[in-house]
């Protein structure tokens, strides 16, 4: 099968030197690229800023901003059976990017955001994909609150959550522990262990889900 995966954070820049982001490091989705390679699967990795090298045999799509990661899902996503959306990308952006760098003058700096389109939330409608989706959300409170409710408004087939609110897991670790959201109304959770077997347990679930 084919798997289109998004990772890591994005940046929306300020001025020529400043940028908003997050603290996703993009282990998970090139830990998710890697085992889906590891199963005979061809995998598009669109990926935003990080420091690993993505794993070989992966077509790299690489991006910085949340608008050019969106293009890169549309343009790639048709031919996809599967779609993880794993990516930490920003909601917002600056309204305005400032073509020099902002000086330091008075004691407050107000930033005026808007909001960034909304690439899993694009799958089902603008991008007409029919595949199997998958989505990641990253809570920090009712977390099967905010999870089941994202699972239905954004049309996933399953959905991985976990609280990034712990510290031993999740952002800039190399372990995760997550509950998985099924389409269906089954829930499931996969303890504590390293990302590279997260993504395994993952991928084995969505090849379950095709057959």
């Amino acid at each position: 099968m084919r798997f289109l995966i998004t990772a890591g954070p994005t940046r929306e820049p300020i001025d020529p030197v400043r940028y908003l982001s997050n603290r996703s490091s993009g282990k998970m989705g090139y830990a998710l690229a890697d085992a889906a390679l590891a199963r005979g699967h061809e995998v598009i990795l669109v990926s935003g800023p990080v420091s690993i090298r993505a794993p070989e045999g992966v077509t790299l799509v690489p991006v910085e901003t949340a608008r050019e990661m969106y293009d890169a899902v549309a343009e790639t996503i048709a031919g996809a059976d599967v779609a993880i959306f794993c990516a930490a990308v920003a909601d917002y952006r600056v309204a305005e990017v400032a073509d020099e760098k902002i000086k330091k003058t008075d004691e407050s700096l107000t930033l005026t955001l808007v909001r960034n389109p909304d690439i899993l939330g694009s799958a089902r409608n603008a991008f007409d994909f029919r595949g199997i989706l998958v989505g990641f959300a990253a809570e920090t409170e009712k977390l099967a609150e905010h999870a089941l409710d994202k699972l239905r408004r954004k049309g996933c087939d399953l959905l991985a959550a976990n609280d990034v609110s712990r510290t031993d897991i999740a952002f800039d670790r190399d372990e995760n522990e997550v509950e998985l959201f099924y389409k269906d109304g089954r829930r499931e959770g996969l303890p504590l262990a390293s990302k590279g077997q997260i993504a395994k347990e993952i991928i084995r679930r969505v090849e379950g889900l095709v057959e």
